[in-house]
């Protein structure tokens, strides 16, 4: 008998929101998103499971920790599995480590780290037996965005660490070329040298969740008290995306198939 290959090297497998006023954006994004939402019972500080239709949990939101200088944020969890091994690939390629590292139990092992042009992100090893990997549902994230200082260099360096495979480059223009890449089952990102205008804002993943309908979801994320940063815009085959932030200040985007 043979045993399939793992495919956990490199798939998001989780999203957390580190926020200001937790109460407030658990309303906001039930309400832009459609999650519904549940306390983790087994984490020591308070933490909040958001769950996707068919209660399946897709993201995490707790408050920013005392003393953390940076805006509300969401990050991405990236999978590993052997966790020493990946953290070991990602520093000696120029990373680094950015929080101690944290064992959850039921949940995995993980850390925080930063890519060599200071965008940061988590890797984990899940406790949890490895799932088949299928194309997001709706309330999921769906595609991941790096907006950077150096796309050829930090999309080696992904490639390396975590297998994603370069796929197609649009050129923008006077923005400059879009890198996409790809995991097993399709496209996953995409990723680009930051524009003049955020030369402020450092590098950053920008996760786009995804949902029935733009056109509805802007309506609810004004309703809601969030903005419109951006969009919304028709992609390359048809899907829709827009960016926005969220009344506490995290930026977060989302994505609509082609109807």
């Amino acid at each position: 008998m043979t045993t399939a290959a793992s495919t956990l090297l490199g798939r998001p497998v989780w999203y957390e929101l580190m926020t200001t006023d937790t109460a407030a954006a658990e309303t906001f994004y039930k309400n832009v998103v459609g999650w519904t939402a549940a306390p983790f019972e087994s984490s020591p500080d308070p933490y909040t499971i958001f769950n996707r239709r068919g209660d399946v949990g897709v993201a995490g939101l707790m408050k920013r920790p005392e003393g953390m200088d940076m805006p509300p944020f969401w990050a991405m969890y990236v999978a590993a599995p052997k966790f020493e091994d990946a953290v070991a690939h990602i520093t000696r390629l120029g990373g680094s480590e950015l929080s101690p590292v944290i064992d959850v139990p039921t949940v995995g092992r993980l850390q925080m780290m930063k890519d060599p042009q200071g965008a940061a992100f988590y890797i984990i090893q899940p406790s949890s037996p490895e799932k088949p990997e299928t194309a997001p549902e709706v309330g999921e994230g769906s595609w991941h965005e790096l907006m950077t200082t150096d796309a050829p260099a930090a999309m080696q360096f992904y490639g390396e660490v975590f297998g994603w495979q370069p796929s197609e480059t649009m050129d923008m223009g006077p923005m400059g070329k879009y890198h996409m890449f790809n995991r097993p089952h399709g496209m996953i990102g995409g990723m680009m040298n930051k524009p003049a205008e955020m030369a402020h804002v450092p590098p950053h993943w920008a996760i786009y969740f995804l949902v029935d309908d733009i056109n509805a979801a802007i309506e609810r994320v004004k309703a809601n008290g969030g903005q419109i940063l951006n969009g919304p815009m028709e992609v390359p085959g048809g899907d829709w995306v827009v960016n926005a932030m969220d009344p506490q200040g995290a930026a977060f985007s989302l994505h609509a198939k082609k109807a």
